[in-house]
């Protein structure tokens, strides 16, 4: 499967809750890290056992908002609403062999950063989605 089909489908898996179906698509030595948190993930297992906390039981479905490939590289952006928030990730998967081999995700949530004052003048406010 190509890496760009590769990744699509994890998305749907993950918004499915089929963690079956995602461990099929992540390495079984897969590295995911997350900078914005300062955490890796190592490992499919670990991967599975993260995403599949009962805790967000309740998720609204995932968005897929632009998926690239260029190789063995796929960038995705994707906005995953809950109850108590909207996050954002834009991720950059890299697949071989039709399994996710390593990713860095950048997860964050619209507005969590204020932008500082001094840009007023220079910037505009994004329209909500």
């Amino acid at each position: 499967m190509e890496p760009l089909r590769v990744v699509a489908r994890l998305w749907e898996r993950i918004e499915a809750r089929d963690w079956e179906g995602v461990a099929g698509l992540i390495a079984e030595d897969a590295v995911i890290e997350w900078p914005v948190s300062a955490e890796r993930i190592v490992g499919r297992a670990n991967f599975i056992a993260v995403n599949s906390d009962d805790g967000d039981a309740d998720e609204k479905p995932v968005r897929v908002l632009r998926i690239l490939a260029d190789g063995d590289h796929v960038v995705t952006e994707v906005e995953v609403p809950q109850d108590h928030v909207l996050y954002r990730a834009v991720s950059l998967w890299t697949v071989r062999d039709g399994e996710v081999v390593e990713a860095r995700e950048y997860w964050t949530s619209p507005g969590q950063d204020p932008a500082p004052r001094w840009r007023a003048g220079f910037v505009e406010p994004l329209a909500a989605d």
